[in-house]
């Protein structure tokens, strides 16, 4: 039975990967015939394989570990700052009407304002250093997790409300016992979004002011017209947004899932 079950897995796992492998591989096939074909020069679009010696120059002169981790600090500290704000938000927004309705609008109307407009501002509110770009990434990252949290929290049924009341519970118990577990899976849902973004409020802090991180990489290869170094730079972005969604993704299995 065990070994049915191991061998049931292992199927499943490699079932999962194959396809996700043989896109990455057709997309730089693609990628190759349209340099060859096109006849492109390398400053305009270079080869995967032009990229790939980028990346891996950096990797042994220690750069790409230096610019990535700075980025990443600065990922998870907006995205740690980000949820933090949005779920202690989130809930009072959920159940008290009169809140809502005096904070609602200007936390709407915060989100009509592009983030490249705030960023600035807070660079010259509280320096050129790692604070500012951290808000940015948090500002970035909060509301999709607060009304996500919000949609977990007022979609408890009544019933179920109902019944915590006849048992005498408090409201912590009803929290902690009913609500939290009910909202879980949208709020992960609401950090599978808020964590890309936050990648996004990194990259953009950095473009406008930082000495190290990726921002500051693509924005130094697209001074020096190196081409070879930007596409390394977007690569590592996606790189850290599919690991945080790997992460998010892998505590929702083990917290939120049945």
């Amino acid at each position: 039975m065990y070994e049915k079950a191991t061998e049931w897995s292992i199927t499943r796992r490699i079932g999962i990967w194959l396809p996700r492998i043989g896109a990455a591989l057709l997309f730089v096939l693609v990628w190759t015939l349209l340099v060859r074909l096109g006849n492109y020069p390398p400053f305009i679009l270079p080869g995967p394989e032009r990229v790939a010696a980028r990346l891996w120059a950096m990797a042994v002169e220690g750069t790409l570990w230096r610019h990535w981790w700075a980025t990443a600090v600065e990922v998870g500290l907006g995205l740690g700052l980000g949820v933090a704000v949005g779920l202690l938000l989130a809930y009072p927004l959920a159940h008290w009407r009169p809140f809502e309705r005096l904070v609602a609008p200007y936390l709407v109307a915060s989100q009509a304002v592009p983030i490249v407009a705030v960023a600035p501002l807070l660079i010259i509110w509280f320096g050129p250093g790692l604070l500012a770009r951290v808000l940015v990434s948090a500002l970035i990252a909060f509301f999709p997790v607060l009304i996500s949290a919000i949609a977990g929290f007022r979609q408890v049924p009544p019933e179920w409300r109902e019944l915590f009341r006849s048992l005498q519970a408090t409201r912590w118990q009803t929290f902690w016992k009913l609500e939290w577990p009910a909202a879980l899976p949208m709020i992960f849902g609401g950090l599978k979004i808020g964590g890309t973004l936050s990648v996004i409020g990194a990259f953009v802090g950095e473009l406008i002011s930082a000495d190290r991180g990726i921002g500051f990489l693509i924005k130094q290869g697209q001074g020096l017209y190196d081409t070879p170094l930007v596409f390394s730079g977007i690569i590592l972005l996606a790189s850290q947004a599919l690991l945080l969604y790997g992460v998010i993704s892998a505590l929702e299995h083990r917290w939120a899932r049945p």
